[in-house]
This record gives C-alpha cells, structure tokens and sequence, in this order.
C-alpha cells in the first residue's frame, strides 16, 4: 500500500540560539505515532516501520532530534539531553497539532519516548521501546562511546575525514542500511562531540520509580546478544511498568532484514493504543518471552 510522505520543520529556541528540527510524515489522520532514531542515526533508519505503519492507516511522524541527520547541529554539550530530546517531541506535536501520540523508537529513541512519558504524559498514547539503555547498559555505554566522544574531541579530523568520504558515496547505489551506515559515519566532530558529552552527562533514563509510575501501554523490543542494549534492560523495563508488553527479538538484526513478525506487533499495539478510550485505557497483556 502506497502512502503519502512530507518532509516538514520547524524551529526551537535552543542553548545556542534557534534551532531547526526537520520531520518526515507519513500517511494521514488523528492516530499519530512518533518514531525516533538511535544515537547519532539519521531519522531515515525509521522509515520502513513508518510505511508499514502508515499503511495501516496510522500517521506516521519521523524526527532528526537536534544533531542528527538534517536538523541543526550546534556545538555546545548544554543543548543535548535526554530531557532536552523530550522536549523537541512535545514541541513536535505541538506544531503539528496533535494533542497526544505512540511514541517510539530505537535505543536513544527508546529512552527519550520515556522522558516524553515523563514530562508529558499527557500527550502519550503509548509507547514502544526497542533496544532501551537502562542500568546494565552502563559500562558497555562507555565503553563504545566515550572513545567516540574523545576523538572527535581531541582527533577531529578523523571525524570529519570521515564524514569526507562518506560524502562521496551516492546513497542510491548502496542497499537501505548500508545508506543508513554511510549517514551515521557522516557526523561534524565538534556537533558529536557536544552529543555525546550531553548524553553521558545528563540522565539516561527517567529513574525506576518514574519508570513505574507510567501507566501508559508499553510495547518493550529486547534483544539478545547485545552487551549496549541487554535484554536484560528491556526486560526490567516491561517489568517495572504496570501495562507492558515484552517481545523477544531473535536477534539484533531481526527488525532490520525480517521485520514482518515485530512489524506487526507494533502496529497492533499502536492500533490498540488508538482504540482504547484515552482515560481507563484497558490493561495491556505483560508477557515474558516472545510472542507471536
């Protein structure tokens, strides 16, 4: 099934002045789901999930959170955090309008539909969290990403070296993910730098006891074999929160080169979310393993 796609922005005063945030939507109509990228991944990691979404008839939004992909990328480590991330989804739905939404997305997206689940619950339909970064994250964390943050700090040129040649290859000719790979790569050192300083010092997660004060349904995507995103987080997540779901992924890459099967669990929950009545939402089923 075809369905319509528009690209949009629109503008925040940020800690170093305005910032533009761009946005992708998909489909039509009052059911909004909000997805959200991985750290230092481009919005358009999203945007199989987002179809198939859409062509369930849900309206599907897909933002680049500030430095990411095309939106703005300032170089001060004070306009990034978790919260600030939270922020941008709430000023999201805002300019467009929608008084509330499933929001999701993939690791960083993962914690940050959290934090929206935090500081406005209120606009949260629901919430879908694959690959969440919680307590038994922490030393693999940093172990991947404080050399990240050091050498675009102190190397920068390797940063911006590669983000040269990574320029030079035409995303047409290159398979989707290999296309979203070729983005991640293509960062500005001093606007990573000021990212992941952001990120590492800031809060993670809204706490457990925030965590299980959220009555939202959840959907909780964990995976195996995955020492920055255990499964181990995400099923301490779906235990915590009162109306979550968890779903075992066979694998990291599941969602990526067979995405039927969580596809579908998705837009099933989301669907769900919409047609319960938004106060006295029904109790999601909590499961533990996979489901089908």
């Amino acid at each position: 099934m075809l369905v319509s796609e528009r690209i949009g922005q629109f503008f925040l005063d940020g800690e170093s002045g305005r910032d533009r945030l761009e946005y992708t939507e998909y489909g039509g109509g009052d059911r909004w789901v909000v997805l959200l990228h991985g750290q230092l991944m481009p919005r358009r990691m999203c945007q199989p999930l987002a179809r198939a979404l859409a062509a369930e008839g849900l309206h599907v939004v897909t933002l680049d959170l500030l430095g990411h992909g095309r939106s703005d990328r300032p170089a001060d480590p004070l306009g990034y955090s978790m919260t600030a991330f939270g922020e941008q989804v709430v000023a999201l739905l805002d300019h467009l309008g929608a008084p509330a939404a499933v929001v999701g997305g993939t690791s960083l997206g993962a914690n940050v539909s959290l934090e929206v689940a935090a500081i406005a619950p209120d606009r949260v339909r629901g919430l879908i969290c694959e690959m969440p970064v919680l307590d038994n994250a922490v030393e693999a964390g940093i172990v991947a990403f404080a050399p990240l943050m050091f050498a675009a700090r102190f190397l920068p040129f390797t940063v911006d070296g590669l983000r040269r040649v990574t320029k030079l290859v035409p995303r047409g000719i290159v398979p989707f993910w290999t296309g979203i790979a070729l983005d991640t790569l293509g960062q500005e050192s001093a606007s990573m730098a000021a990212v992941v300083h952001g990120i590492f010092f800031g809060r993670v997660a809204p706490s457990s006891k925030m965590r299980k004060a959220m009555t939202v349904p959840a959907l909780v995507v964990g995976h195996p074999a995955d020492p920055i995103h255990p499964a181990a987080d995400a099923a301490m997540l779906a235990a915590e929160m009162p109306h979550a779901t968890f779903v075992r992924a066979h694998s990291i890459l599941e969602w990526r080169v067979r995405p039927e099967r969580l596809n579908g669990e998705a837009a099933r929950f989301a669907l769900r979310c919409w047609d319960a009545p938004a106060a006295g939402r029904s109790r999601a089923r909590r499961t533990q393993g996979s489901t089908s």
